[in-house]
């Protein structure tokens, strides 16, 4: 059997490029290794009666507009906004954060009153920022070495969204884009608790510190999704992140389509520089007229197409691609809730991200373990609580607690991780949990402890970076993921990538698989069916 498309991945990028192009009237194809779809967007039950976010655990950059196109809502999905969040500190106290920008300033300012006037400040450029940046998400990259009419019109784009700021505010955005998070809330405020929490997303899912040129880009790319159009907010997907995975499949059949789980690609096939199938890992082949790889530049390029396919100068790109992990993941099912100690009954901050590392130099610190290949003793944990607002994911009056660990290097001082080095680092951020939260181990029933290897074997994350390459000035928009191919296309002719080493990078957003059917159809010169007609002609 023949297809129009096979994608090979059944991520949420590569779900939602099946979507749009099975819409368009394709006859669309998904293979996925693993027995389950998801990717590293899946909810999957490994304790009894549990439901774990076993990967990527919140959602905000999901677009909008992709959700309003394949009718998710209608499939199921619904997210569920939640509320602020806190930072411990070392004396028993705590900053807590609302979704109320006025609660936020009255918490400042029980730490700082001067830091509680900035922060209107501080709120303004960021949102400028965002503003900036959001209009470029469901755009493909002009080629500033191209003198095709369409990457001129691009690049005059650009330039116009450039000139539309004024002088100090274009000043303002160059420095932001390459400046560190550090340097850049040094701006603005002055108490380390207030700096620690503003610079959290900066480091998320990255290879650098806070103080790292770069990481304030990085705090950008998490805060300019949306929930219910409240840009910057972040909620729970109901049923965990899967559901998101879940309503695209769901989306993609309901248009015809056909997903093969269990089915992991040995090798993209290539006949006379063009691409016509894959060949499975158990020896089967699946002929196609073009093939979508949802998988990162470098696993794509240097473990699934034969190097000879290849022009040299794109193979050596590829392989100086940044793919560094440094993450790790801790799902924990719980008896019961724990109870915080710095935070008073009833504080609504629990129901939202929580963390520990309460100053830029501690999680400089924690940094500084990753350059040592080694993982931190007093690690920086992203922790929240989704059945507090979600109880779907566990039996009445249990809970559910997923933690985002930084830093965790792809390899111990320069060897693969083994048990014993997983079992040692779940117990650093479980010791770490139980010291804001006396008794907290007594209520823990099971652990699954996710360091780079795990990501790497069971969702395909090269080194574990979970999106799917460093999110540094050199690889952005034109430069992602090498330059010359930021259009999602690739030397093979039919041969495409729409992950998030494409731009405009990782998260669960859907932007990178939806841009890439965009190309794919206008390359076939068909209209791009069920796209609104903002963002249908690029």
């Amino acid at each position: 059997m023949s297809y129009d498309a096979l994608i090979i991945g059944a991520g949420h990028n590569g779900l939602v490029t099946a979507c749009y192009l099975a819409r368009a009237g394709l006859k669309v194809c998904v293979v996925e290794k693993n027995d389950w779809i998801g990717g590293a967007a899946v909810s999957r039950e490994l304790y009894p009666g549990f439901t774990y976010s076993n990967c990527s655990y919140v959602s905000s950059l999901f677009r909008p507009e992709i959700m309003r196109d394949l009718e998710l809502s209608k499939h199921g999905l619904q997210v569920l906004p939640y509320e602020g969040g806190a930072m411990f500190t070392e004396d028993g106290g705590y900053l807590g954060m609302f979704r109320d920008h006025d609660a936020n300033r009255r918490e400042m300012a029980r730490h700082s009153r001067r830091d509680a006037e900035a922060y209107d400040r501080y709120a303004r450029d960021i949102l400028r920022h965002c503003r900036f940046i959001r209009p470029m998400l469901m755009r493909r990259p002009p080629d500033p070495a191209s003198f095709r009419p369409r990457d001129l019109a691009e690049l005059a784009w650009l330039g116009k969204q450039m000139f539309g700021l004024s002088e100090i505010a274009m000043y303002d955005m160059i420095r932001f884009w390459t400046m560190s998070i550090a340097d850049y809330l040094d701006e603005y405020f002055e108490h380390p608790v207030v700096k620690a929490y503003q610079a959290v997303g900066s480091i998320i899912g990255t290879a650098l510190g806070p103080m790292s040129p770069g990481t304030a880009y990085v705090l950008l790319h998490h805060a300019m999704g949306d929930v219910d159009g409240n840009v910057g907010a972040w909620g729970y997907a109901r049923g965990g992140m899967g559901s998101i995975t879940k309503a695209l499949a769901a989306s993609f059949r309901a248009a015809g389509g056909e997903i093969r789980t269990g089915s992991g690609v040995d090798q993209v096939l290539v006949r006379n520089g063009r691409a016509v199938g894959v060949a499975l890992a158990n020896g089967d082949e699946i002929r196609a007229s073009r093939v979508v790889s949802n998988m990162d530049v470098r696993r794509t390029f240097l473990r699934h197409v034969e190097e000879k396919e290849l022009p040299g100068e794109f193979v050596k790109r590829v392989k100086a691609f940044k793919t560094r992990g440094s993450s790790g993941k801790l799902n924990i099912a719980l008896d019961g809730l724990p109870r915080f100690t710095a935070l008073p009954e009833g504080a609504p901050n629990v129901k939202g991200d929580m963390h520990f590392t309460d100053s830029i130099e501690k999680m400089e610190a924690a940094y500084d373990d990753w350059k040592d290949g080694r993982f931190s003793r007093d690690p920086f944990q992203d922790m929240m609580i989704p059945t507090l607002i979600d109880p779907t994911m566990t039996p009445p009056g249990k809970h559910f607690m997923s933690c985002f660990v930084q830093y965790a290097p792809p390899k111990i001082e320069g060897r693969d991780w083994t048990d014993a080095d997983r079992d040692a680092f779940g117990k650093a951020c479980l010791d770490q949990i139980e010291r804001a939260a006396p008794g907290f181990k007594n209520l823990v029933l099971h652990v699954e402890v996710r360091t780079p290897r795990e990501l790497e074997a069971e969702v395909g994350l090269t080194e574990g970076n979970i999106f799917q390459g460093e999110l540094t000035f050199d690889q952005l928009l034109f430069n992602r993921p090498v330059p010359g191919y930021a259009d999602y296309r690739s030397p093979i002719r039919d041969l495409w990538i729409c992950g998030s080493s494409t731009h405009p990078g990782g998260g669960v957003m859907g932007a990178p698989g939806r841009n890439a059917a965009a190309e794919i159809l206008r390359d076939m010169k068909q209209p791009a069916k069920d796209m609104s007609d903002a963002y249908a002609v690029l």
